[in-house]
């Protein structure tokens, strides 16, 4: 099991991702956190924007498709896309996680 961290600009887009990647069974769950300020420099300027973090929860066998169809769907050029191994969890909690992304 792996957590996927990314971002979106809006709420409607965060919600488009979420509910694409968990009903296409590359995500299990998408947690949608409040909006919050990200700072950083994109093409030499300083940007201050609004964006909702996503924590996306998954597998490592799911990781290609998953980065492929997130890069695809995603209004940014460069989606974030930082990956987070799980090294403990509740195993029915990555039982559900494994079952519910499997094909």
């Amino acid at each position: 099991m792996v957590v996927v961290w990314s971002n979106a600009p809006s709420e409607e887009e965060a919600a488009r991702l979420a509910e694409a990647l968990v009903s296409e069974k590359l995500a299990a769950c998408v947690h949608v956190f409040p909006p919050g300020r990200s700072y950083y420099v994109w093409e030499g300027a300083l940007n201050k924007d609004q964006e909702q973090t996503l924590m996306i929860k998954t597998t490592r066998a799911r990781l290609a498709a998953l980065e492929a169809r997130l890069t695809t769907l995603h209004s940014y050029d460069v989606p974030e896309f930082l990956v987070t191994p799980v090294t403990a969890a509740l195993p029915a909690y990555g039982r559900w996680v494994v079952d519910s992304v499997e094909n």
